[in-house]
């Protein structure tokens, strides 16, 4: 029996696909889903045979939000219980994704609502298909955005959009989304799949320790001083110089051949 109910994992070609799998539900986020998410993102970014992660969905929708079910249930629930629930599953699997050290790609079509907004705004990458929308409605329900969504949005499309987004609750349809920098691609819905496999191959060759260093660099500078960046840059700039993939990618450059890096 798999160990999964609400998600699909599946490792191909150094991929690793982490798929949210409740098409009949609109792929609506619940505990267990979370739950399983977490543990989908550990087996992936710990796995040595995947260097790249995508986050893709069955169905017509990428996430239509979290499950009304659970949202019933949490009127019912003690405080200290939901702050746990959010705590653990719900931001821990944001936070997998945000801090995994590996590319990570979401690949969105149909809704991206609230919850499955925020888990795709935590991907480095997102490949988003033309009749996609993301929505951050939580406002609607006299709540606020749990995983993330105030503190990425604005960095990602400047204070003014984000305002407009997260404080009226807009849809931003597909188009936009490319044009304010929300979505790193937009493609035909047929291309989703394909595209998004041809971006994991493409960041499946990068150094992944460079990668990992300078993915932590550019969310460090979100929250850091210029001085004290410079400060850290200089420590793990030594260590990568220190590398194998170093002299690789030095020597490929010099004999103008692709380099194969190894991670050490």
């Amino acid at each position: 029996m798999s160990q999964y109910e609400d998600i699909a994992l599946s490792v191909a070609d150094r991929i690793g696909t982490l798929t949210l799998n409740r098409p009949e539900k609109g792929n609506t986020l619940r505990p267990q889903t979370m739950e399983e998410i977490c543990r989908g993102m550990d087996a992936l970014t710990a796995d040595p045979a995947v260097s790249v992660i995508v986050l893709a969905a069955a169905g017509k929708h990428f996430c239509a939000g979290a499950d009304f079910a659970f949202l019933d249930e949490l009127t019912r629930t003690p405080a200290p219980q939901i702050k746990a629930q959010i705590y653990s599953h719900f931001q821990g699997a944001a936070k997998r994704i945000y801090h995994c050290p590996k590319p990570t790609v979401a690949l969105v079509q149909g809704a991206a609502v609230t919850v499955g907004c925020e888990l795709s705004l935590a991907c480095d990458f997102r490949i988003v298909a033309d009749n996609a929308f993301f929505q951050e409605s939580w406002i609607k329900l006299g709540i606020m955005p749990p995983l993330g969504g105030v503190f990425l949005l604005p960095r990602l499309v400047g204070l003014g959009r984000a305002t407009q987004i997260v404080l009226r609750g807009l849809p931003v349809k597909a188009l936009e989304a490319e044009r304010i920098g929300l979505a790193s691609e937009l493609v035909g819905i047929d291309a989703l799949a394909d595209r998004g496999r041809e971006l994991a191959l493409e960041l499946a060759a990068i150094a992944p320790l460079a990668y990992a260093q300078v993915k932590e660099a550019l969310h460090r500078g979100l929250e850091t001083s210029m001085e004290a960046e410079w400060s850290t840059n200089v420590l793990n700039q030594a260590i990568l110089l220190g590398t194998e993939d170093f002299k690789e990618g030095l020597d490929a450059v010099k004999s103008k051949r692709a380099p194969v890096f190894t991670g050490k």
